[in-house]
């Protein structure tokens, strides 16, 4: 391993030009690459596609359709939904619906749907059809009490009109690709469109739009993600207001820091090449990418001070630092980037991207903080005064490390493991308590207080329908609707579910 350290020593050191001209062009290649990035959410990401039960569903889905469906619930503020402003503001948001791009259009849903019938019997017999008539007039008054009274007939208060009947909803499933272009579909766009064409054209101060379902949650995580920018520039103001109060040099602040941004930009770059985009879901890995870089710069510019401290020059101080911490730094680094790709075996397409996503950027920083920064430290100049300066630091810290000292004395050594004995067994005890997955209503990624939680809550408050739900498909011979045991064992199935 020394040998190795040294021969990487000479072969960087020696053509520290050639080095920064490398990683110079490499980081504008790579950004460039980065700012094509684009926010990329599926609904398949985010479910076991391979999982015996999603394979059904992959199998079933262009017959019973998919899962990925959009609730839209339009709701009078004042009264009950039999007038004629609702029934007209309803109208559009279904036509409104219909059209957007990406929108299975056999298969949405409300009042006005032609599927959306009502069954009675009568005295010869049975009679139906569709709640709303084909001449149907919002304006008459007995048009309204006929719908109104199709709608009981129907049975389709708590799923298609709320319980206190000042809602109706129009829900739909969405395609998995864009019909438009044939690739996968823009789950971003559509929300968008959700957003500006149902919400931002019939809310008003008469009638509410309230809109759930993953894409519409996708796209809320994507416009709160557009602020991460902003935090991360926060992020790095404070990094650096530490790391000065840690080296009281400007050049060792803004080395660390920037090579901690390069490999957050190669990253993104690397990302982007290999034909990935980011998920909202995993918007905060470069955060973490940032932090672990600037953890191993902090180190490195210790490393640097120190034999400075020794007497050597910039030059030598960093070559002694780089080959000190390459193969303890680069072994640390490799065991978080192979930590991350254990992730892979999770057969879930959004966990397999967060491993890859990190695990490029932790490998980066092998290059950027331990390669890079030492060569740029080598150009530092450091005053005499802050040679001093920094001596001084050092003498003071030692009184820190005479009271630690305490800590290895066998007497307070057993108090600290007893301590640590019962923190550990009380943290066991309260792991037992952990719940795994969601432990609140709506979109936990998102504040309660949101938009998306809120018309949660008041979806599931007002009706019988969540976009959570369990579909249960039976395979039996051709013609078996015509099977007395196979229905029977069908309805007997469907009351046994009822009654959960």
């Amino acid at each position: 391993m020394s040998s190795f350290s040294q021969v990487s020593e000479r072969l960087i050191f020696n053509n520290r030009p050639l080095v920064i001209i490398l990683f110079i062009f490499a980081t504008l290649v790579l950004a460039f690459q980065a700012s094509r990035m684009q926010l990329d959410a599926g609904f398949e990401k985010n479910i076991p596609l391979n999982h015996e039960y999603m394979q059904t569903y992959m199998e079933h889905r262009k017959d019973f359709g998919g899962a990925n469906n959009v609730l839209v619930a339009v709701c009078d503020k004042d009264s009950d939904i039999f007038n004629q402003y609702f029934f007209d503001t309803l109208k559009n948001v279904h036509d409104e619906l219909f059209f957007i791009n990406g929108v299975n259009r056999s298969l949405v849903v409300s009042l006005y749907s032609p599927s959306t019938r009502f069954t009675e019997i009568v005295e010869g017999g049975f009679a139906g059809g569709p709640v709303i008539p084909a001449d149907f007039d919002s304006s008459n008054p007995r048009a309204l009490e006929t719908v109104a009274a199709n709608i009981e007939k129907a049975k389709i208060v708590g799923r298609q009109v709320s319980n206190n009947y000042r809602c109706a909803m129009v829900t739909a499933q969405l395609l998995e690709l864009d019909p438009e272009t044939g690739e996968a579909l823009n789950t971003l766009a559509l929300a968008d469109e959700l957003e500006t064409k149902l919400r931002g054209q019939y809310e008003d101060d008469q009638v509410s739009v309230h809109i759930i379902g993953f894409a519409k949650m996708i796209g809320d995580v994507a416009t709160g993600a557009k602020f991460v920018v902003l935090f991360f520039a926060i992020a790095i103001v404070i990094t650096a207001f530490m790391v000065y109060f840690f080296s009281r040099n400007i050049m060792l602040t803004v080395l660390p820091i920037m090579c901690s941004v390069i490999a957050v930009v190669w990253q993104m770059g690397l990302l982007t090449t290999l034909g990935f985009g980011l998920d909202p879901m995993s918007i905060l890995v470069p955060f973490l990418v940032f932090a672990i870089g600037v953890s191993h710069g902090v180190q490195m510019i210790n490393a640097v001070e120190k034999n400075v401290i020794k007497g050597n020059n910039a030059k030598q101080a960093a070559m002694t630092a780089f080959r000190a911490l390459l193969i303890p730094g680069g072994i640390a680094l490799l065991s978080d980037t192979v930590g991350f790709l254990t992730l892979l075996v999770i057969d879930i397409g959004i966990i397999r991207e967060l491993a890859i996503t990190a695990s490029l950027g932790v490998a980066v920083i092998i290059l950027t903080n331990l390669i890079l920064l030492p060569v740029l430290m080598s150009f530092i100049r450091f005053p005499e005064h802050y040679l001093d300066r920094f001596a001084g630091k050092e003498s003071k810290s030692e009184g820190l490390w005479h009271v630690l000292d305490v800590c290895t004395r066998k007497n307070t050594a057993i108090t600290i493991v007893l301590v640590t004995g019962i923190l550990f067994a009380l943290g066991f005890v309260q792991s037992k308590q952990m719940q795994i997955g969601d432990i609140q209503a709506g979109a936990a990624v998102l504040h309660q207080d949101s938009r998306y939680n809120q018309d949660t809550a008041l979806i599931t408050d007002r009706f019988e329908v969540t976009v959570d739900y369990i579909s249960v498909l039976v395979e039996t011979t051709p013609e078996a609707c015509t099977s007395y045991e196979t229905m029977r064992a069908i309805d007997d199935f469907q009351w046994k579910m009822t009654n959960v």
